[in-house]
């Protein structure tokens, strides 16, 4: 191994810590308590070693996003690969979106509500943010001619939940007939798609 490829993985290495060090004490502390000097303090590197690999706290919150989204992707695609056709797809696909949101949620923070840089639905979109569109654009496809914005809405209805639910603001046992109502409201799309053509 180069000397260039060693300081590759050491470098790697740093940045899989850090992220790891600011979800774990977001996770366990809240994002208040994510600080450079805290997680400077927690893996015992110094803060500008820190800025070395990230040029700010909004950037780390980015890299930690980023890992939730391939997480997501992953809990998305298995939720689907899972189902017994198309419409139980949709349905185990938001069971399992509401699902991540309330079991993860520092991480669902990162993703959806604390200042990034990353940038959604735009030509510069990572492909990790891209891949989780597509994890749900995928079920929702047999639904619609307009795949993008049924997607967009399907998704948008989806965070709205997840966001009142881990809130509290709306009843956690109501969540199935909750996600019924979307799922319906995705299918029904392709009947009005339908109905507008004939």
């Amino acid at each position: 191994m180069s000397i260039a490829e060693r300081k590759g993985r050491q470098r790697a290495e740093r940045e899989s810590r850090i992220v790891a060090a600011a979800r774990l004490i977001a996770e366990r502390d809240g994002w208040d308590a994510v600080t450079v000097r805290r997680l400077a303090e927690e893996i015992e590197y110094s803060q500008p070693v820190l800025y070395s690999h990230f040029e700010n706290r909004d950037a780390i919150v980015s890299a930690v996003a980023l890992e939730g989204f391939q997480e997501l992707t992953v809990a998305l695609r298995e939720a689907a690969h899972g189902a017994a056709g198309q419409e139980n797809a949709l349905e185990r696909v938001a069971m399992a979106y509401l699902g991540f949101a309330v079991r993860c949620p520092a991480l669902y923070e990162a993703m959806f509500t604390l200042p990034t840089d990353l940038r959604f639905a735009d030509a510069e979109t990572r492909p990790e943010l891209r891949a989780g569109f597509e994890a749900i654009a995928s079920v929702v496809a047999p639904f619609s001619a307009d795949v993008e914005n049924v997607t967009e809405t399907f998704w948008a209805a989806l965070h709205g939940l997840a966001e009142l639910e881990r809130s509290g603001r709306i009843r956690p046992g109501a969540r199935v007939e909750r996600i019924m109502l979307v799922v319906r409201a995705v299918i029904a799309s392709r009947n009005s798609s339908l109905d507008s053509h004939s």
